[in-house]
């Protein structure tokens, strides 16, 4: 587990690891859904080797408030995200972003063109088109998606994501996202994913970022969630990008194998942490 201090962010308590406070340029890593921020726990420890690195459980996910009023819609997300940008004092600002960290961390993007030193995209991004997952579906559905999520246990989760994943998927990983899974955070990823439903059309203005804007895309080609068609598009929104496709691996490829995704991650943020114009 990542240690953390809390912050208390536009009214909510948000759970904050942040492992150089004194440097204004940082690497953010924002999590997906159902997070938290654990995710980023074998990656982190490598990039605070040469760079300040922040990552978060955003509102509704792990250790942080899980709020009944809260703006569960990528908006609401990416307007938290720039308050809590600029109460840690971030100036520059290199993404890491997973599944619904994408949209989120665009959102703030393309209102900070001038804050955003590179951009990482792991199985995410801009969705143009993009037909949802059963799962999602059936959050979706009123009065179903109570039912789904009221009736979740950890058996049936890592039993419905083992059929789907290339990889088995640690239970660890799966008992981790159960810990912090209350009523709270299942209504957040209801709302969230309800506001969504038109997510491959929420990122109209993508082209404020500008074509020379470094890019990485990192994708597990196995992804049952989000097609290995949508690492090729992403050279559509960010030219620049380069594109690392991991075989064999899933939606959470850092989970599947690390040191795949932590090699080029790696190699491209030393590349870009540091860089002028």
């Amino acid at each position: 587990m990542m240690p953390t201090v809390d912050h208390e962010i536009a009214g909510v308590r948000c759970a904050i690891y942040d492992s150089d406070p004194t440097r204004r340029e940082a690497v953010v890593f924002v999590h997906g859904n159902p997070g938290p921020m654990d995710d980023w726990e074998e990656l982190a420890p490598t990039v605070s080797a040469f760079a300040r690195v922040i990552a978060m459980d955003m509102p509704g996910y792990g250790r942080s408030d899980h709020p009944k009023n809260f703006d569960y819609t990528i908006d609401g997300y990416g307007r938290f995200l720039g308050q809590l940008l600029d109460q840690l004092a971030v100036e520059r600002v290199h993404l890491v972003l997973h599944d619904f960290g994408g949209p989120w961390g665009i959102r703030w993007a393309i209102d900070h063109p001038h804050r955003i030193g590179s951009i990482t995209l792991i199985n995410c991004g801009v969705l143009e088109g993009y037909k949802w997952h059963r799962f999602a579906r059936l959050w979706q559905t009123p009065i179903i998606g109570e039912l789904v999520q009221l009736t979740a246990t950890a058996w049936g989760m890592h039993r419905a994501l083992n059929r789907m994943n290339p990889k088995p998927l640690p239970r660890s990983f799966i008992d981790r996202v159960m810990k912090y899974a209350d009523w709270g955070h299942k209504r957040a990823v209801l709302k969230l994913y309800r506001a969504s439903k038109y997510v491959g059309r929420s990122l109209p203005d993508v082209g404020k970022l500008g074509g020379s804007l470094p890019a990485c895309v990192i994708w597990g080609a196995g992804d049952p969630f989000i097609d290995v068609a949508y690492a090729e598009k992403q050279k559509r929104y960010f030219p620049l990008a380069e594109v690392h496709i991991l075989q064999g691996l899933g939606h959470w490829p850092f989970i599947d194998d690390v040191e795949a995704v932590r090699a080029p991650l790696v190699s491209f943020l030393r590349r870009s942490v540091g860089r002028v114009g």
